[in-house]
């Protein structure tokens, strides 16, 4: 019997082993939703026969392939970083809140050829927005976490927004 308690400890002590210890990562970035000009980013692609009455833009698709930097502004020399990669929806009906189902493809720096899948929803206009992470892949393979999403700026004529993007990521 004094052999089994043993043999009863080995799969706590391979939880417990540094090989599979669990890193943290912050990353800040900035996302720059362009949908105006001759080089849109985000291009709607469906509507439901209500959007165009719609005070919100309620049933509104839009397929993403937005930048991601590591600075604020877009036009000058700040390091990109990615591509965020994915969908969002007008889904709600009395305020402006999307669903956002989007990859974080990193194409530079230390998580070169990784990713991160954000999948919640985003009330446009709340100070803080918070969508959990889901997944991910290459470093952060079996990821899960959360964003916290900070508008830098909007502008309401074109439509074009940067967000300020703070991932928090277990791996």
């Amino acid at each position: 019997m004094a052999a089994a308690v043993p043999l009863l400890l080995l799969p706590l002590l391979v939880l417990a082993s540094p090989a599979s210890a669990e890193k943290d990562t912050h990353i800040k970035l900035y996302w720059h939703d362009v949908v105006s000009g001759p080089s849109p980013t985000a291009v709607q692609v469906a509507r439901a026969a209500v959007t165009n009455t719609s005070k919100t833009g309620f049933g509104a698709v839009v397929v993403i392939d937005d930048p991601l930097t590591e600075g604020p502004d877009l036009k000058s020399s700040t390091k990109p970083l990615g591509r965020a990669q994915g969908t969002y929806i007008a889904a709600g009906k009395d305020e402006v809140s999307l669903l956002m189902n989007m990859n974080f493809v990193f194409q530079a720096g230390k998580y070169n050829g990784s990713t991160v899948a954000i999948m919640g929803r985003n009330a446009v206009f709340d100070a803080v927005r918070e969508m959990p992470i889901v997944g991910g892949s290459g470093v952060f393979r079996m990821a899960r976490g959360y964003a916290q999403a900070r508008t830098h700026t909007l502008d309401l004529k074109t439509g074009d927004a940067t967000v300020e993007y703070n991932l928090y990521i277990k791996h």
